[in-house]
């Protein structure tokens, strides 16, 4: 019989919180199958997430060859509440470590901190999940300002961290070409394997078997026409863009309402709404469960999410994407983010933004009011073919197995 090895999965975003539900417990459930693989997740979860999701999460993980560790989330002071999550995390590592560790897999650039640390000193294999440019993202988010002294120092610490990440790491995990290519272009020496893994879908529940009517039940009524955006509004999403662009639609198109699926405060998608001067009974904003997203996102003529199209976006890979595609709702969206052109030019390159504009409004909002031809089958197996959970757990063992060998 095989020798069962021991996988440590270390995350600084909770499986509690809604992007660990679709982003990191259906990978490690799907591996969990292959019985050689014992894991262990370490994972740092927001107190109300913990409370509301903690009885489900353990449900799920019970029957699976899955261990969970949670730790507690701390929010402040900045710079040193993290600084303390990266103590709790190593010192939880060094207690693991009787177990007897043969891989770890870091999340992110906080948990690689530790990671690293521990293959220098221990020789366990770990894999570097970028997730995307850190240190960039928290400038092109002006969460750091490069003129601060501080956060210039700290910059400079995660962008050489990240050498060390892509370098001493076992393999690197990116979600777009476009990032692996910015990486592959900096010709650091030794640099690990880079395999390309998506924010995946699950086509068993983004799937339209799944749709229940809750059309009545939202308030709409049956002669709405609904433009979406999925998830929460933050850093990177252009909710000013993007209600401008429902203005456009609403001159176009009187019945048109816009549905946020967010659990964000409603109040400061109302407080845009209003410096827009939009007719707030225009805008509905409902949260939802995991398992009812299909059924609200179903409801859709359209979705639209804009992202700055900044630098560290090219490493970005929109969850919300593959979830709205792998139901057959056209999206419009902006280029300049992560592989989205790509995916958009294989399925409806016609409804991808190139600026902002007026003008680029209205030629998509004619598009899609003028019966534009659109492929509904080719929009979900592009989907299947680009975001499915099943190849990403495939790929992520294949990652497994090289590491480990």
């Amino acid at each position: 019989m095989k020798k069962k090895l021991n996988i440590f999965y270390i995350s600084y975003d909770g499986i509690t919180d809604p992007l660990g539900q679709s982003q990191i417990l259906p990978y490690l459930l799907g591996i969990s199958k292959n019985k050689i693989y014992k894991i262990t997740i370490v994972s740092f979860e927001k107190a109300n997430n913990y409370l509301l999701n903690k009885d489900l999460i353990l449900k799920k993980i019970s029957s699976n060859n899955i261990n969970w560790i949670p730790l507690k989330y701390t929010k402040h002071p900045p710079i040193l509440s993290t600084i303390w999550d990266i103590y709790k995390l190593n010192r939880i590592i060094k207690n693991l470590n009787y177990l007897g560790v043969d891989l770890i897999h870091s999340r992110s650039y906080i948990t690689s901190i530790v990671a690293l640390a521990f293959k220098k000193k221990q020789n366990v294999p770990f894999i570097f999940d970028m997730r995307g440019f850190y240190a960039d993202e928290r400038v092109d988010g002006k969460i750091w300002n490069l003129n601060n002294f501080i956060h210039k120092k700290i910059y400079k610490y995660f962008k050489n961290k990240e050498k060390e990440f892509l370098q001493f790491s076992d393999y690197t995990i990116s979600l777009t070409e476009s990032g692996k290519k910015e990486i592959l272009n900096w010709k650091l020496p030794n640099q690990s394997p880079i395999k390309v893994i998506p924010c995946c879908t699950d086509k068993k529940l983004f799937n339209l078997k799944n749709i229940k009517n809750i059309r009545a039940d939202i308030g709409f009524d049956k002669d709405d026409f609904i433009i979406s955006y999925v998830g929460s509004i933050g850093t990177w999403y252009m909710l000013d863009e993007m209600l401008d662009f429902f203005k456009c639609l609403q001159i176009k198109k009187p019945n048109a309402k816009f549905f946020f699926i967010s659990r964000d405060e409603p109040q400061l998608i109302l407080d845009k709404v209003k410096n827009k001067k939009i007719d707030s009974r225009l805008i509905k904003i409902y949260p939802s469960s995991r398992e009812m997203m299909p059924s609200y996102i179903a409801l859709s003529d359209i979705s639209i999410f804009f992202i700055l199209p900044v630098y560290s976006k090219k490493a970005s890979s929109p969850t919300k994407m593959g979830e709205i595609m792998s139901l057959g709702i056209p999206i419009i969206c902006n280029s300049g983010v992560g592989d989205v052109d790509r995916i958009m030019k294989d399925s409806m390159e016609n409804f991808l933004i190139n600026d902002f504009s007026y003008q680029e409004y209205v030629r998509v909002i004619n598009l899609v009011l003028d019966d534009f031809e659109f492929d509904k089958q080719k929009v979900i197996s592009t989907a299947h073919n680009y975001f499915s959970l099943e190849i990403g757990i495939k790929k992520y063992m294949e990652v497994y197995n090289k590491a480990l060998n």
